[in-house]
């Protein structure tokens, strides 16, 4: 860092002021914990870009205050009020009556000029007039609206209603419904289950405004083939029965094609022949800069040729423009970004067994490998299965900038390359984790970063990387409390010299000679580290346990870490087998050789797939004395089609894999005493996994303990639920370890 940037934020941060240690009690609690003050010591302002370059800025507010909303010009940190927002939330209160909001959110659509912006509220759509501050109903059907956009133009509101996509002209009130089949099993411009949770990472991205704001590229899904979930409700009286489409592995999966219609006046839809180009997953659709063509990304059902195809838009007409395949699978990528002069488009791939960008002609030729090393393209945030790190593409100046572990495979850092190749130079210093997003024009960009021991904090830089100023300082973890410590970060050697990541927190006041109890949260599965120096929100947790004298730990196994494709492909056809377990037994033992460790009381836990090597740690081993599985998979065959056959195919291809590294058969082994923790709604991962495991223990007579949430998802994450689920797993560690 130059002497330059460290005065500059010197005086930007004292301007800010000193953090507080207020806020965090010195004996912590699990009620705290799940408190709203808990949660705002990792909140950051929200912010989004206008199209002129300012950044506009939400403060959060609170029950006694509505929060402010503002656009700051960068340069020179002007800021002017976007919204009254205390008027904004009295004209919503005429509307909506009691129901009325403490503190307005964020907006869910911000339009590029800020004079307009939309929310939901109770499955309706309500326009706000930003200069105004004024609220207008757009909507009120006992229906619920969702995946409500703005067109690029700010001219209309696109949503979905009862499966159906809708288009609304913001001049004229005029809604036009744009698709008439919508209904329980044909879903247009809305994803189904698999595709909203494996393949878009949980956003409900079902169409797509053409950037002229003519036409819209929608899905549609026809589920009438998928197996069906059900879920009983404890209410009312005679409780209701709750449907859920969901292909498991080998099963028929949702149909999927894309479809093309006037957004303004609406007309047959114009669908892609896809006929030519056999597949089973649409995994990316994408309008090119002139507004006549779109871009399709395709998966085979096994997921090892992923291909890319050009549509034309006015016939439906689709040509292949290259394709990609692997003998273990294809992985999906965002990044994909066609030049705005037409020589080309940039492509995320693994083909050398880390994800890099390449750059084709349009003719569908290989160019030039961009990016290259021993080190991959990976964002902070979002979900592990679908990656990304592509930031912003700056064609007038002919460079990349991304996100990469290319620093350490505990971070994310920002990076800049011209797209010959050439001058890889890192943006972000320091240590920690970097979320990046530029301004339209590429000039400026926010980075909201953190470390394992400091909360996040929000700055604006210069494009080359040059500090402007701090929006939100974030504060140390001694600066939360004297009482709180930081995780460290260590490595574990594995049997073959792996360096396995890993990271250890300590009581305050280690007493000389003491032997201490020591609790290993894992996660484990393809590229999901728990291993990350960026703050956590386990870190409080893992400070209460550490209060209550445990050692806390992490360890991610080798495929976990996300450092390569290499890695993460040792697990295929094997997952939560014995490559897992391997490392998982190395990193034990070194474990229990650790001073302070007392051996004989040592506990492991994890949540989804945590809770699936939580399992495969007490059955297949004899290292913890009593462990927690919080909704966990006991066997792939009962997980859906996407994820699962990903990583073992289908029973066809793979039985000899399902079999051996079923949990169900290891059930009789289980060694030490084990808590099993389920939602009865997850959606995600089916208490299936969890009554079929228990069966099996009750087979061979083992003991254990359980706690149903009762219709409750995955997340289990209200909060009288999470206050109740965080003690009954205290108390499950003083009594047994």
């Amino acid at each position: 860092m130059s002497i330059r940037r460290v005065a500059l934020l010197a005086l930007v941060v004292a301007g800010i002021g000193s953090p507080v240690r207020s806020q965090v009690p010195d004996s912590l609690t699990v009620e705290w914990l799940n408190s709203a003050g808990s949660g705002r010591l990792a909140t950051t302002p929200q912010c989004r870009w206008l199209d002129d370059g300012r950044l506009v800025i939400h403060e959060r507010g609170d029950a006694t205050s509505p929060g402010t909303l503002y656009a700051m010009t960068v340069a020179t940190g002007d800021r002017i009020r976007l919204v009254d927002l205390p008027a904004a939330r009295t004209s919503l209160q005429g509307l909506l009556g009691d129901g009325t909001p403490g503190a307005l959110p964020f907006p869910e659509v911000l339009d590029g000029k800020g004079r307009v912006a939309l929310y939901v509220f109770g499955g309706d759509i309500f326009l706000l007039d930003i200069p105004r501050a004024a609220f207008t109903r757009v909507t009120q059907t006992p229906a619920e609206e969702k995946c409500v956009t703005l067109s690029p133009d700010g001219s209309a509101i696109g949503f979905v209603r009862d499966n159906d996509l809708y288009v609304l002209t913001l001049a004229t009130g005029t809604e036009r419904r744009l698709t008439t089949d919508g209904s329980a099993t044909i879903l247009n411009g809305t994803l189904t289950w698999v595709y909203w949770e494996e393949i878009f990472g949980r956003h409900d991205a079902g169409y797509w405004w053409s950037p002229d704001s003519r036409s819209i590229a929608y899905f549609q899904f026809d589920e009438s083939r998928v197996s069906v979930q059900h879920y009983v409700d404890v209410k009312p009286w005679t409780p209701k029965v709750i449907r859920q489409a969901y292909p498991k592995v080998g099963e028929p999966n949702p149909s999927v094609r894309v479809g093309i219609v006037g957004a303004r006046d609406g007309g047959a839809t114009r669908w892609i022949d896809l006929t030519p180009f056999p597949h089973e997953y649409v995994v990316r659709v994408g309008w090119l800069p002139d507004s006549k063509r779109i871009s399709i990304q395709t998966l085979n059902r096994l997921q090892t040729r992923r291909e890319l195809l050009l549509a034309d838009a006015r016939t439906g007409a689709a040509q292949q423009l290259m394709a990609e395949t692997d003998s273990s699978w294809v992985g999906i990528f965002d990044g994909l970004t066609f030049l705005t002069d037409g020589s080309g488009f940039i492509w995320p791939s693994e083909r050398d067994g880390y994800q890099h960008l390449y750059l084709y002609s349009m003719s569908g030729d290989a160019v030039r490998q961009i990016t290259r090393g021993a080190w991959t393209l990976r964002e902070a945030g979002g979900v592990a299965w679908v990656q990304g790190g592509m930031v912003f593409v700056d064609q007038e100046r002919a460079c990349i900038y991304f996100t990469a572990l290319e620093k350490s495979a505990v971070e994310r850092h920002l990076y800049r390359i011209g797209l010959d190749g050439k001058g890889l130079q890192r943006l972000t210093t320091g240590d920690g984790s970097h979320s990046v997003t530029f301004s339209p024009d590429g000039r400026y960009f926010i980075d909201r970063s953190s470390s394992i021991d400091q909360t996040p904090s929000l700055a604006v830089y210069e494009r080359n990387g040059a500090l402007i100023r701090v929006i939100h300082a974030g504060k140390k973890i001694s600066a939360l409390s004297a009482r709180l410590v930081a995780p460290e970060i260590i490595a574990i050697p594995a049997r073959d010299g792996f360096a396995l990541p890993a990271q250890v927190l300590r009581p305050r006041d280690l007493v000389p000679g003491k032997k201490y109890p020591v609790i290993i949260n894992v996660y484990g599965g393809p590229s999901a580290p728990t291993v990350v120096n960026g703050w956590q929100r386990e870190i409080l947790w893992e400070n209460l346990l550490a209060q209550q004298g445990y050692i806390v730990m992490h360890v991610d196994n080798r495929a976990a870490t996300g450092i390569s494709k290499k890695l993460e492909a040792t697990i295929f056809q094997q997952l939560v087998g014995p490559v897992e377990l391997n490392d998982m037994m190395d990193a034990v033992r070194w474990i229990k050789r650790m001073p302070a460790v007392d051996s004989s009381r040592i506990g492991i836990w994890g949540w989804s797939g945590g809770g699936s090597n939580t399992m495969l740690g007490m059955t297949r081993s004899t290292e913890f004395k009593a462990g927690i599985a919080v909704a966990g998979v006991t066997d792939f065959r009962f997980y859906d089609s996407r994820f699962a056959e990903q990583y073992m195919r289908t029973e066809k291809e793979n039985l000899t894999g399902f079999q051996a590294n079923s949990l169900l058969q290891y059930a009789k082994d289980l060694h030490g005493r084990l808590l099993l923790v389920h939602g009865s709604y997850d959606d995600n991962v089916h208490i299936q996994n969890t009554w079929a495991f228990i069966n099996e223990l009750v087979k061979a007579n083992k003991q254990f303990e359980l706690m149903v949430y009762p219709m409750r998802m995955h997340g289990i994450s209200d909060r009288p639920a999470r206050i109740h689920l965080y003690t009954t797993m205290l108390e499950f560690w003083k009594r047994w370890l």
